[in-house]
């Protein structure tokens, strides 16, 4: 498994070194150590780092939370701040920026290590929960993942032809509601010419690798999905 790359962006140069150490002895990657906007900007687009620990206050050059806003425009990165400052202003200001975590200075080693782990778990459980919004639960142990357009069942991947992942798509987006034959011979052919079986043998394919009970036909109606 890769090691988490961690980029430090830290102007006190012993706290800084004394960051890295740890990391390394706690198995993670240190991408770079910085101490700038510039140079935390330029680190983040070649070494695309899995998190940042970020001072606050930075001197001679634009704060840790302006340089936040500068890679939240087009990276989502988690940030932990790194901070001497609790005023209410630096705190909702930065609270803006949808931090992970704090830490607040000084801090020890010790809080290092929960402070990452703590931040490590929630960065997954997002992930997860991100990855499981796309899957659409069909019932009996299949799953449909409307993003990548990929059919499981349990963990296993049951491979579809591009017709019969538009048919289950369309199905799926409709939940449990009733698709006209009409509509779907236009989604699944673009409007051009088709025969009346055509239809018939995508759905009686994509049964085939379904449990049949999930999809109902209302004949001269139309298709949807059953509601598990």
């Amino acid at each position: 498994m890769d090691k988490t790359k961690i980029l430090i962006v830290e102007d006190e140069t012993i706290v800084a070194m004394d960051i890295k150490k740890t990391l390394k002895k706690l198995d993670y990657e240190v991408s770079d150590v910085v101490n700038n906007f510039t140079d935390a900007l330029r680190c983040v687009k070649e070494n695309a780092p899995d998190i940042i620990l970020m001072d606050i206050n930075l001197e001679n050059s634009k704060d840790g939370i302006e340089i936040a806003i500068e890679i939240q425009k087009t990276k989502n990165i988690p940030i932990i701040y790194l901070t001497a400052f609790s005023d209410d202003a630096t705190i909702s200001r930065a609270v803006k920026t949808n931090p992970i975590a704090y830490m607040q200075k000084p801090f020890k080693r010790e809080d290092i290590k929960s402070t990452l782990a703590l931040a490590i778990y929630k960065i997954n459980l997002s992930a997860k929960e991100t990855q499981d919004s796309h899957l659409k639960h069909l019932g009996f142990g299949y799953y449909y993942d409307l993003e990548k357009e990929n059919l499981y069942f349990k963990k296993l991947p049951i491979k579809l032809s591009v017709k019969e992942k538009l048919l289950l798509t369309t199905l799926a987006k409709a939940d449990g509601q009733l698709v006209s034959l009409e509509k779907l011979e236009y989604i699944l052919w673009q409007g051009n010419p088709v025969s009346e079986s055509s239809l018939r043998t995508t759905v009686y394919r994509l049964r085939n690798k379904l449990e049949h009970k999930i999809i109902e036909t209302v004949p001269s109606f139309g298709i949807k999905l059953i509601k598990q």
